[in-house]
């Protein structure tokens, strides 16, 4: 009996060994590759799993979340014979388990080398200034590449991105007091175009005022000239009205003798007027018209008296 108590111990505890042995829990995000006498036999998902121990066995464990790995710097070539320090840094997902174990020795060795051999032939087809601006393209090309002969390893490249370009110093250097040239030159350019602006808003104010003036002038003219029209208008209006109330004036009884007094009177003034003038002496042509005239006119004031 205590044989087979004993017996009955070994074989419970034999079948708790296999039951941990064969039972396996696979996290998510996480692939199994079991082997079964030294082949594939299967790949275990996340969950619980059943394998049958000493026959089968867990050969790789591979990660399924996207993984970053960085590729160490190097020097590349341009195409202007520049070298350039170029450090960057891979993204890559494992897509087939069976093929990430068995297609290559060590995969991310295969990545990082090609990732590396990709990035010179692509920097040696460019110019130093083209490597710089074309980071994006590089980025691209490097992925294409390296996707293309990823697929045998089970491998699918998400994106390359450059962390750093370093020239040597000389160069760098020269990029620095090109771009201060640059902006200087921009500078230049900025403040000519500003002197240009600022003598194109001068003559175009001047060439403004004096049209402004122009127009002035000329409405100023127009008025003057209809206020002189109109004085004209208004003057011979009221030399006419005189005409006439003179005229009516004449026509009454007396006007006549009134209009020959007031003719005399203006002669006589004239003659006083010319003599005052200088300091000769001027007397009429004609005494006798002028003491008929005059007689004319004293006839005329006793009249009325």
């Amino acid at each position: 009996m205590e044989g087979f108590g004993i017996l009955s111990l070994i074989v419970l505890a034999a079948v708790v060994v296999f039951g941990f042995m064969a039972v396996n829990v696979v996290p998510q995000q996480h692939a199994w590759v079991v082997e079964r006498l030294g082949k594939y036999h299967k790949t275990l998902v996340p969950g619980l799993s059943i394998v049958a121990p000493f026959i089968d066995r867990i050969a790789y464990k591979h990660i399924l979340k996207e993984i970053p790995l960085d590729v160490p710097p190097q020097v590349c070539i341009t195409r202007d014979n520049t070298q350039l320090q170029v450090d960057g840094i891979l993204y890559f997902q494992i897509t087939d388990p069976m093929r990430a174990s068995y297609g290559s020795s060590n995969y991310l060795a295969a990545i990082t080398q090609l990732a590396q051999t990709t990035l010179r032939s692509v920097i040696g087809k460019m110019e130093l200034d083209k490597t710089f601006e074309e980071r994006d393209h590089i980025n691209i090309t490097i992925v294409n590449a390296i996707d293309e002969s990823a697929a045998n390893w089970g491998v699918k490249v998400l994106r390359y991105e450059i962390k750093d370009l370093t020239p040597p110093q000389e160069i760098l250097h020269a990029m620095q007091a090109q771009i201060t040239a640059e902006r200087e030159k921009r500078a230049l350019i900025a403040a000519s175009e500003g002197r240009k602006q600022e003598q194109i808003n001068i003559a175009t104010g001047e060439r403004e005022a004096a049209i402004a003036r122009s127009e002035g002038e000329k409405q100023a003219s127009i008025n003057r000239a209809e206020g002189q029209a109109k004085a004209i208008v208004a003057l011979a209006e009221a030399n006419a009205e005189a005409l006439r109330q003179i005229a009516a004036a004449i026509r009454e009884p007396g006007g006549q003798d009134a209009v020959n007094l007031k003719v005399a009177e203006q002669y006589v003034h004239a003659f006083s007027e010319l003599a005052k003038t200088n300091n000769s002496i001027i007397v009429p042509a004609n005494l006798g018209e002028m003491s008929g005239l005059i007689a004319s006119a004293m006839q005329i004031v006793k009249t009325q008296k």
